[in-house]
C-alpha cells in the first residue's frame, strides 16, 4: 500500500461519519481486515446506553476504545480528548487512529477538537473526514423538515466531508444513484465521491491522504474554531436492551416482524446480538428502516458472557413496549 509521507511527526487521524445505518462499522471492519501494514487504534462512539459496535468490530489486535451514552460532538467530546491523550502515552503501540462517530454526530465539533486543544494539535493531524452515505435512504433524512435551530446531521456530515462513499448502491437503480450524487455535489462540490458496496473502497483513497483543509472549512463555516451550541432533534431517542438468558428463535422472529411492521418507518437503526436457544453461535442482526439482515455469527468464546444486547435508534420509540415484548421471547 502506498502511504503519503509526512514530516511533521504527527499521528494521522481519520474521522468516519455518516447517518445511522450508512455502513460506518462495516467500513471500519474492512479497514481493519485489509493488509495495509498499519497498526490502528479505533475509537467508537455510540448513541445509546447499550454499546454494540465494540462487539461487532472484528476481533483484531488493534486498540479499541468505546464511548457510549452520548454524542461525540457534544456531551462526550471531553472523553474524546482524554482518550486521545491516553493513546499518545502509548504512541509506540499504533501508527494511525480511526474515530467512528455516532450516526447523529455533527462532524464539525469533532474536527474542531484537533485544532482547539494545544496538546492534541501538537501531536495529532486530522487527515480526512470520510462520510458514508446510504444511497437508498439518504433522501429520507437529507430533506427532512426540522424545527428552527435543530441541526440536520445528515446534511452537516456531507458538507464537512473530504471523501464521500456512496454506499449500498446495489439497493438502488443507476438513475437513483445519479440523483443521490447530484444532491451530494450540490451540498459539497469539493469532496471526492466513490460508489461502494459493503463499504469496500481502495484504502489509498481514504487513509493518510492529507485531505482535510482547514481553509476550505473556514470558508464553509467561518465560526468553525469558535465554541458554539448546537441542538439535536430531541424526538430521536435510543432504546437499549441488555438481558441475560436464552431466546426462543420463533418468538424472536415474531417480535422482529412486529418491530419492522409497526415501527419500521420510525426506526432509523437497529442492531443487536442474541443468545439463541440451541445454538453455540451468536445471532447478529442489523436493520435500517424496513431493511433487515440477521444471521448466525461466530461461536461464543469460552467464558464469554452470553448476554442479549440490542440498540434501537429512532423517533418516538416506546421503551417499555419494546423491552416488554422482547422479554416475552426469553426461554423461561
Amino acid at each position: 500500500m502506498v502511504v503519503m509521507s509526512s514530516n511533521d511527526g504527527k499521528v494521522p487521524v481519520t474521522v468516519v461519519t455518516g447517518f445511522l445505518g450508512s455502513g460506518k462499522t462495516t467500513l471500519v471492519n474492512y479497514i481493519l481486515s485489509e493488509n495495509h501494514g498499519k497498526r490502528i487504534a479505533v475509537i467508537e462512539n455510540e448513541f445509546g446506553e447499550v454499546g454494540i459496535d465494540d462487539a461487532l468490530v472484528i476481533d483484531a489486535e488493534e486498540e479499541i476504545f468505546e464511548m457510549n451514552n452520548g454524542c461525540i460532538c457534544c456531551t462526550v467530546r471531553g472523553d474524546l480528548i482524554r482518550i486521545l491523550g491516553t493513546l499518545m502515552k502509548r504512541r509506540d503501540k499504533f501508527d494511525y487512529i480511526l474515530v467512528e462517530t455516532t450516526g447523529l454526530a455533527d462532524p464539525a465539533p469533532v474536527a474542531q477538537t484537533f485544532f482547539v486543544d494545544d496538546e492534541i494539535r501538537a501531536q495529532l493531524r486530522l487527515d480526512a473526514i470520510v462520510t458514508v452515505v446510504d444511497a437508498k435512504h439518504l433522501s429520507l433524512h437529507l430533506f427532512e423538515e426540522k424545527e428552527e435551530g435543530v441541526e440536520n446531521e445528515a446534511l452537516e456530515q456531507i458538507a464537512f466531508a473530504d471523501r464521500i462513499l456512496v454506499n449500498k448502491t446495489d439497493l438502488v437503480s443507476e438513475e437513483e444513484v445519479v440523483v443521490v450524487e447530484s444532491h451530494l455535489r450540490s451540498i459539497n462540490a469539493s469532496a471526492s465521491l466513490v460508489r461502494t458496496h459493503m463499504s469496500k473502497v481502495d484504502l489509498d483513497w481514504i487513509l493518510n491522504v492529507g485531505a482535510f483543509n482547514l481553509e476550505r472549512v473556514l470558508e464553509v463555516e467561518p465560526t468553525f474554531l469558535e465554541d458554539s451550541e448546537h441542538q439535536h432533534d430531541l424526538s430521536i431517542t435510543s432504546v437499549g436492551i441488555e438481558e441475560e438468558g436464552l431466546v426462543d428463535v420463533a418468538k424472536v422472529n415474531d417480535w422482529l416482524g412486529w418491530l419492522l411492521g409497526e415501527k419500521g418507518t420510525d426506526i432509523f437503526r437497529m442492531k443487536g446480538i442474541l443468545n439463541v436457544a440451541g445454538s453455540e453461535q451468536r445471532f447478529v442482526f442489523q436493520g435500517v428502516h424496513m431493511l433487515f439482515d440477521g444471521q448466525p455469527d461466530r461461536t461464543w468464546f469460552d467464558g464469554e458472557s452470553r448476554v442479549n444486547k440490542m440498540i434501537f435508534i429512532g423517533r418516538n420509540l416506546d421503551r417499555n413496549e419494546i423491552r416488554q415484548k422482547f422479554q416475552q421471547c426469553l426461554v423461561r
